[in-house]
């Protein structure tokens, strides 16, 4: 069994180094760009604060986690403690609950204020098969984990962390929170913004450029790759458990077998011993790597859909801006074939009205339109720019975040293994050392 179990472990390990190995070749590429705007009038202001992003002023604590039970719902809320310096806070500490429709909530509106900046995710809403059960203490501590970090990362970001519903967020009790979410966009207002992003995304974007598409390229290839490790990295885990659950069962056997050997009774004794403490050290390995590195790679299993949202964003801004600059080419259109347009054949030509008073009421409607039009189009390449630098920012950000965040996993799981087998290597070099010292004990009394 054991034979069997290092082979699979082996040949686990085999496809993970490969996986690592081919996901390092994606982690370095695109050059950084060191320009950031954002869609608002404190551009500047957020730009000077993406560079005092080493100054951290606002501490973040989510904990203590509570089952409610209602005649209608069963839900959790969790504590989120803020500690901060900020002078735009009325207090220096908070303290509020929160359950994960807060969460969602406020990852909502910080995608809706800027649309191409990297929103790392929040744990999925409902348990994978096969994982925890929905309120088990395993998850529910997972999952706060995992909120605890969504919310510290939004905290670290130089643009996000100045957002107004983060600050409701961490500061609000319950029924202000409630309020201020219904202060929010109208229904008609939601479907008209919706409406039109299925519509940019139909018409799709015509000149994307490069840089984008290579981004597009390494997401696809990220996401497939991490997909990958997350699925090893459960694969060892459920292993490891049976591995587990075959030594639990083994130990006893030699217990039982030491009370029909009067001659091994010591020996088998002390088998069952090393498999009992194996087992605690196991137990350990597997904890270690449930907790720790097995959610670091689903995290961003999950960030690999994140950053493709956050593209197709990008792309519907700079579709809606192309779709006007073609509104508008097929304006000028218009007005260029109007001058060569016969105006007297035209329904209103035969109840007697000016051919060239219609011509001018058309042209000078052309020219309204058109007006309206520049402006626009003014505005969205304002916007498609600031989108353009504002994700090539946060893009670089991101990436150096991932690398360590991925590096870290790695090298904790390797760190985990290797004290592991440290352990365990012990656990059965003192029983060979206790074995020979009883050899050479028998061997000095029959002498």
């Amino acid at each position: 069994m054991e034979s069997e179990s290092t082979t699979s472990s082996a040949q686990v390990n085999g496809n993970l180094a490969q996986t690592v190995a081919d996901l390092s070749k994606h982690m370095l590429e695109l050059d950084e760009d060191d320009d950031l705007e954002v869609f608002s009038k404190d551009a500047l202001i957020n730009q000077y604060k993406l560079e005092e992003q080493d100054i951290k002023d606002v501490f973040i604590t989510v904990d203590c986690p509570e089952n409610h039970v209602t005649s209608i719902e069963t839900f959790v809320t969790y504590r989120v403690i803020t500690k901060t310096t900020r002078s735009e806070f009325d207090s220096s500490e908070y303290e509020v609950r929160r359950r994960y429709q807060d969460f969602l909530w406020l990852k909502g509106k910080l995608e809706e204020a800027h649309p191409t900046l990297i929103i790392n995710p929040l744990p999925e809403k409902f348990v994978m098969k096969g994982m925890m059960e929905r309120f088990n203490d395993g998850f529910i501590e997972t999952r706060r984990k995992a909120l605890h970090k969504f919310v510290n990362r939004i905290a670290d970001h130089p643009i996000l962390s100045f957002n107004e519903d983060f600050k409701v967020f961490l500061t609000a009790q319950a029924w202000e929170l409630a309020s201020h979410k219904k202060q929010g966009p109208g229904l008609l207002s939601r479907m008209g913004e919706t409406v039109r992003a299925v519509a940019a995304s139909v018409r799709g974007v015509q000149n994307r450029p490069e840089e984008f598409t290579a981004m597009n390229d390494y997401v696809e290839t990220f996401g497939q790759k991490m997909g990958m490790l997350d699925k090893i990295a459960q694969r060892i885990v459920k292993e490891q458990k049976e591995y587990l659950e075959g030594m639990k069962e083994c130990g006893p056997v030699y217990t039982l077998w030491s009370g029909s050997e009067d001659q091994l009774v010591e020996p088998l004794k002390a088998i069952a011993g090393c498999i009992d403490n194996c087992c605690k050290v196991t137990e350990e390995q597997v904890a270690g790597l449930s907790e720790n590195q097995v959610p670091i790679l689903h995290e961003y299993v999950l960030c690999a859909e994140t950053l493709k949202a956050v593209l197709r964003r990008r792309d519907n801004i700079q579709a809606e801006y192309e779709s006007k600059v073609d509104a508008l080419a097929n304006k000028k259109a218009d007005k260029e074939n109007l001058k060569h347009t016969d105006l007297s054949f035209v329904f209103g030509g035969f109840l007697g009205k000016n051919t060239e008073e219609a011509k001018q009421q058309k042209e000078q409607r052309l020219d309204c339109e058109m007006k309206e039009l520049k402006e626009e189009i003014g505005r969205l390449e304002d916007k498609v720019e600031c989108a353009n630098n504002t994700l090539k920012v946060d893009w670089e950000r991101w990436k150096r975040n991932m690398q360590s965040d991925v590096k870290s996993a790695f090298v904790d799981m390797a760190d985990t293994n290797m004290n592991y087998y440290k352990k365990c290597l012990a656990i059965w070099e003192s029983f060979l050392t206790s074995q020979k010292t009883d050899v050479h004990l028998e061997k000095d009394t029959d002498s």
